[in-house]
């Protein structure tokens, strides 16, 4: 049975965690291993970003749709997750409409006019996390997981446990949270595929 599985990650180039990414796409995309799910983040990743006039709300509205049409959620810690700060410079949070707000990737080309006309309110309990925040992206996302009640699974990149990496937000994950790498017997690094199967509930 096909489960759709959101997996937040640092996409960084150089010092990123896309090796976890790449070996989780791979055991879902062939025929040896068993886990048969679907990433829902990469299915409709661009679907805002390619728009030139993204803003970090856009991609956070989007985050919410992905998660929400998803069961599970992975996380995937790195040594510098807790560092990232990308998505939490929105200013329109202690401002009112028009306050300046740069575009998605467009750092360079300096800012525009905040796209969120009229009042802004505080959602309700049951109701999606908010798009207009200064949580990083990771953050938004992990806090949309939480409020909509998903399977949350928090793996380290590393062979060993790595409490330090998590940030403040993840602190309550501490005792779940394990390592993603495991040495097999001829000493070789691989994927804990065991756990990550076990994690998403096919055993």
């Amino acid at each position: 049975m096909s489960k759709r599985v959101y997996i937040s990650a640092d996409y960084a180039e150089n010092n990123g965690d896309r090796e976890v990414v790449d070996e989780l796409h791979k055991w879902g995309n062939d025929s040896k291993h068993k886990v048969d799910y679907v990433d829902t983040a990469l299915v409709v990743s661009g679907s805002v970003s390619d728009d030139p006039d993204c803003r970090p709300c856009d991609l956070k509205n989007e985050f919410n749709e992905q998660i929400n049409a998803s069961s599970a959620v992975i996380f995937i810690i790195g040594d510098k997750t807790s560092t990232r700060t990308a998505g939490s410079s929105c200013k329109r949070v202690n401002s009112d409409e028009g306050c300046a707000c740069t575009p998605y990737k467009q750092n360079t080309n300096g800012s525009k006019k905040c796209k969120i006309n009229g009042p802004t309110r505080t959602p309700e309990p049951n109701e999606d996390l908010g798009r207009i925040n200064t949580f990083s992206y990771l953050e938004h996302e992990f806090r949309q997981a939480k409020r909509k009640n998903k399977t949350i699974i928090v793996i380290y990149n590393s062979l060993n446990h790595q409490p330090s990496w998590l940030p403040d937000y993840m602190e309550a994950c501490r005792d779940i949270a394990q390592p993603f790498w495991k040495k097999n017997a001829i000493g070789e690094k691989i994927g804990d595929y065991q756990y990550i199967k076990k994690a998403l509930g096919y055993e």
